[in-house]
C-alpha cells in the first residue's frame, strides 16, 4: 500500500521524469531525422542552382545527358542518343550526378 502512495507521489523538484524523457527523445529525433534531411534539401537546391548549360547529369529516373538549355522550372538534355527531352528541375540527382562528375581515383 505504502509502495502504490509512494509511486504516485510527484517527484522532488516539480518536473516529472517522463516529461524529460519526451524532450530527449525530441531532440534525438531532431538531430538525427529532422536537421539532415534539411541540410540535403538545402544541398539538392544550391546544386540544381548552380547547374549550366553543358554540364553532364543523371536523372531521377536514371537518364544520363548533358544539359543543352536552362530556364526557371526546367532543364532541356540531350540524352547520349541525341534525343532532347525537357525535365524539371527537381528531377536531376545531386548523388548521381556527383559522382558522374568526379574524376576516378587513380591507383597507386
Amino acid at each position: 500500500m505504502i509502495a502504490t502512495i509512494f509511486l504516485q507521489a510527484p517527484s522532488i523538484g516539480g518536473i516529472n521524469p517522463q516529461f524529460i524523457m519526451f524532450g530527449l527523445i525530441a531532440l534525438v529525433f531532431y538531430f538525427f531525422m529532422i536537421r539532415p534531411q534539411v541540410k540535403k534539401q538545402k544541398d539538392q537546391k544550391n546544386f540544381v542552382n548552380e547547374l549550366k548549360k553543358g554540364d553532364r547529369i543523371i536523372t531521377t529516373s536514371g537518364m544520363h545527358g548533358k544539359i543543352v538549355d536552362v530556364t526557371d522550372t526546367y532543364f532541356l538534355i540531350e540524352g547520349e542518343s541525341g534525343h532532347k527531352s525537357r525535365y524539371e528541375k527537381s528531377a536531376i540527382s545531386l548523388d548521381a550526378s556527383k559522382a558522374l562528375n568526379t574524376p576516378p581515383a587513380t591507383a597507386k
